[in-house]
């Protein structure tokens, strides 16, 4: 918990358990379904696993994580107190998408990219067989540049190695660009159009991608320009 700020205000009182750095994205995570220390590390790759650890406890110890153990499998849940802030966390997320203006390079993150991709994935869209979606991103300059997906009909695997299935689709793009699509400030069809994104593979599988991955950040909410 961070420091008190004596005030009787809900709001107040609130902060002094949220107002710490990565308190707020660990709960985020949590609310997007990830349980397990290693998956909550995938969605904040830039969080220290020593503060990871510290924040859960801090939030276990207010009451909005429980820690649940079965042998050495330990999963972190949240409580009806947690679960209550997933509306805090989406009216939170609907106003960063409206306000907070343009990314900038350092903003952007193929790891998080991607993560957050695999875990919105519209099962219902893609065909009842494995698909393997290569994304390429040539102007990132490190071993992020290439990665896969392997989405079978339950399961969906996110690798940064090749998984040695044979690529069903690929997907070459900037990393700003599917990054501004993925946040609803671009489209699949004005990127394809444009050549922003450029889709290799079966005619079929080309025409159903975009309605493979159900972005949450792609909300009615606008952008302001700024």
């Amino acid at each position: 918990m961070g420091p008190p700020y004596h005030q009787f205000c809900p709001v107040a009182k609130a902060m002094e358990l949220f107002d710490e750095r990565w308190t707020l994205l660990v709960v985020r995570e949590l609310v997007l379904g990830s349980e397990r220390f290693n998956d909550l590390r995938r969605g904040l790759p830039r969080m220290s696993p020593t503060l990871l650890s510290k924040r859960l406890h801090q939030l276990t110890a207010a009451g909005i994580v429980r820690r649940l153990e079965d042998g050495n499998d330990v999963r972190y849940v949240l409580t009806p107190a947690g679960r209550d802030l997933e509306t805090v966390v989406d009216a939170l997320g609907a106003w960063g998408t409206r306000w907070t203006g343009k990314l900038g390079d350092v903003d952007l993150d193929p790891r998080l990219l991607m993560w957050d991709m695999h875990r919105h994935v519209d099962h219902a869209a893609l065909p009842e067989s494995r698909v393997v979606v290569e994304f390429v991103f040539p102007t990132v300059t490190h071993a992020s540049r290439r990665w896969w997906m392997v989405i079978t009909p339950h399961d969906v695997d996110v690798c940064d190695e090749d998984p040695g299935f044979e690529i069903s689709i690929r997907v070459t793009t900037g990393l700003r660009e599917l990054t501004e699509i993925w946040r609803g400030e671009a489209t699949w069809p004005d990127a394809l159009r444009s050549g922003a994104v450029v889709v290799d593979g079966p005619s079929a599988l080309r025409r159903s991608l975009p309605r493979w991955f159900d972005s949450p950040l792609a909300s009615p909410v606008g952008h302001v320009a700024r």
